[in-house]
């Protein structure tokens, strides 16, 4: 997601609202602030002609201490919208004033909303907040993924200071479905008590709502990328979770692709076409 080189005094919130008009899915409100932008839809699935395929890009270059950004898509009955990044985001050093990115999706009854950013990069001094709020109505189907790497672009193999990760999804009623929080900071790496042990990229992959990918062919997939996996279904049946771990940004990359492509099959019944960056 993209940021603003001024730390922030309140939040910069960007708004997409996706509705069907003329019989494709079409951006029928948006509010994109700076450091926001996105490009035109591309409709780029022939087998899925309705499918409106945003790119999110940043006029910034990468999140800074004190941003606080806030992106909330909307995805109205019956519509399709995939919402990705350029590229991977920086996170720069945050000098122990940590930036703050949320993501608010909202689908409605037999929508589609895939949002899938490119992992983060995190240079040393790193500090990130990061929520993802899913609000799923019935027969909606949603699929995420979010993901990090460590990065010293001296060298010197410095670290983040600390990320912390909390994602929910809730009913359109409020009732929470599921919930997930995390927190590492920099100086467990390499440590006994490491929670991403030898690795330093971590990803994760939610499909909700939809049909569900064979899971030991996914994951065996998954392993020949070059990432260490697991796959677990979340509570009250509404789609699985997918964890990924990597010994770099690429290979993590690969995975995420990989896991994105046969959640997009077992959800949509038809293989995504390539979304180039």
């Amino acid at each position: 997601m993209p940021s603003s080189s001024i730390a922030e005094a309140t939040p910069v919130r960007a708004v997409l609202d996706c509705g069907v008009a003329g019989g494709r899915s079409r951006i029928l409100r948006q509010h994109v602030p700076y450091p926001f932008h996105i490009t035109q839809p591309f409709y780029l699935d022939a087998a899925r002609p309705d499918l409106a395929t945003l790119y999110l890009q940043s006029a910034s270059g990468g999140l800074y201490s004190g941003d606080h950004l806030e992106l909330s898509l909307h995805a109205r009955e019956g519509s399709a919208l995939a919402v990705t990044t350029q590229a991977a985001t920086l996170v720069h050093d945050c000098r122990g004033e940590a930036a703050v990115q949320r993501a608010h999706l909202s689908l409605a009854r037999d929508s589609v909303l895939l949002y899938t950013p490119d992992p983060l990069v995190v240079f040393p001094g790193a500090a990130l907040r990061s929520s993802l709020e899913i609000t799923l109505a019935p027969d909606a189907i949603a699929l995420c993924q979010e993901g990090f790497a460590c990065h010293d672009p001296d060298g010197n193999a410095g670290v983040f200071d600390h990320i912390e990760t909390d994602t929910t999804v809730r009913a359109p009623d409020g009732r929470v479905y599921a919930t997930d929080r995390s927190r590492i900071t920099g100086d467990s790496l390499g440590t006994p008590a490491s929670p991403l042990g030898p690795f330093r990229a971590s990803g994760s992959v939610l499909l909700l709502g939809a049909g569900l990918p064979d899971p030991a062919a996914l994951q065996a997939g998954i392993d020949r990328t070059g990432c260490f996996s697991g796959i677990a279904n979340l509570p009250n049946e509404i789609g699985i979770a997918i964890r990924l771990l990597a010994p770099d940004g690429g290979r993590l990359a690969r995975g995420l692709a990989l896991a994105f492509d046969a959640c997009f099959h077992a959800a949509l019944g038809v293989r995504p076409a390539a979304r180039r960056k």
